[in-house]
């Protein structure tokens, strides 16, 4: 007894930095699922930081700046946390978190997702607060990826961590990166995208990322697909016949499409990206044995 309480003690304290307090306890319940030491496992992970940030933060003196990031950390680490996410760190603005370990998780692509979408929500509550102390509004930019990784207590002899590695993390980053480059606060790659049906996506584009050469399509959480209205689902459907006339280079059929979906929905910066995009290979030609994939020079 007295070896098994101690044992539970020691559980609770490696991992109550990382999980929700019930998420301890079901670790700690059945510490023989738990591996401490580094293992390769099929995961979900995901990144969230402030768009902007640097610029906003030259708005605030140091204490005010630390209210600031609390302020939007703490409902973001809800959120996460709500989903069964294990907290992997705080990078400043940026919070970083995975699904499928120290516990197993069948739905870690659709917790993560979920985890996504509710963050987003949750900063958008958060608006009329930051008015009211005179703070600026501020958008987020959040990436999800799964696929294989390793996972376990990494570092040194001097400060360990219990956190995720490999391209499968690395990919993650890069798509929150992208965020910004097509005006949308979420994007999520294939692989998640397939592994969460329950939720509605946009197809944004087929992109190589900067350090990867094999290309990935990377989608936009809409919302639930049980909730998804005509409306959405027409313009989708549009949308994905714009995308196939511009992989096979019409690009007259593409720019009708896109003016019929700007001129709908002007709020929507992807639909003017590829306007642009469009007459630029009218200008200069791709080539005939061009693959449809975008590539992305900077992170």
């Amino acid at each position: 007894f007295v070896r098994g309480e101690a044992e539970r003690r020691q559980v609770r304290s490696a991992f109550s930095r990382y999980l929700s307090p019930a998420l301890v306890e079901r670790v700690a319940g059945n510490p023989d699922q738990l591996k401490l030491g580094g293992e390769k496992k099929n995961m979900t992970l995901l990144f969230a930081d402030i768009r902007g940030f640097t610029t906003i933060s030259e708005q605030f003196d140091a204490h005010e700046l630390t209210s600031f990031i609390n302020r939007f950390l703490t409902p973001m680490t809800e959120k996460i946390l709500a989903q069964s996410g294990t907290i992997d760190k705080y990078m400043g603005d940026a919070v970083m978190a995975f699904w499928g370990a120290p516990l197993h998780d069948d739905d870690h692509a659709y917790h993560s997702v979920t985890a996504g979408m509710k963050m987003i929500e949750a900063l958008d509550a958060l608006q009329p607060h930051f008015k009211s102390k005179g703070w600026p509004e501020i958008k987020v930019g959040v990436g999800v990826n799964s696929g294989p990784m390793n996972v376990g207590n990494m570092g040194s002899e001097f400060r360990m961590a219990y956190t995720v590695l490999g391209d499968t993390v690395n990919l993650g980053s890069r798509l929150e990166g992208l965020t910004k480059q097509y005006g949308v606060q979420f994007i999520v790659s294939e692989i998640t995208a397939q592994a969460a049906p329950q939720y509605l996506y946009r197809e944004l584009d087929a992109v190589r990322v900067k350090g990867k050469q094999e290309p990935v399509r990377i989608f936009e959480p809409v919302g639930g697909v049980e909730a998804a209205s005509e409306a959405e689902m027409e313009e989708i459907g549009l949308w994905n016949q714009v995308l196939e006339y511009y992989r096979f280079q019409q690009w007259q059929k593409a720019k009708e499409g896109l003016k019929t979906l700007a001129e709908t929905y002007p709020e929507r910066m992807v639909y003017d990206l590829y306007v642009e995009r469009i007459e630029l290979f009218e200008a200069e030609s791709p080539g005939e044995d061009w693959d449809g994939v975008f590539t992305h020079t900077s992170k």
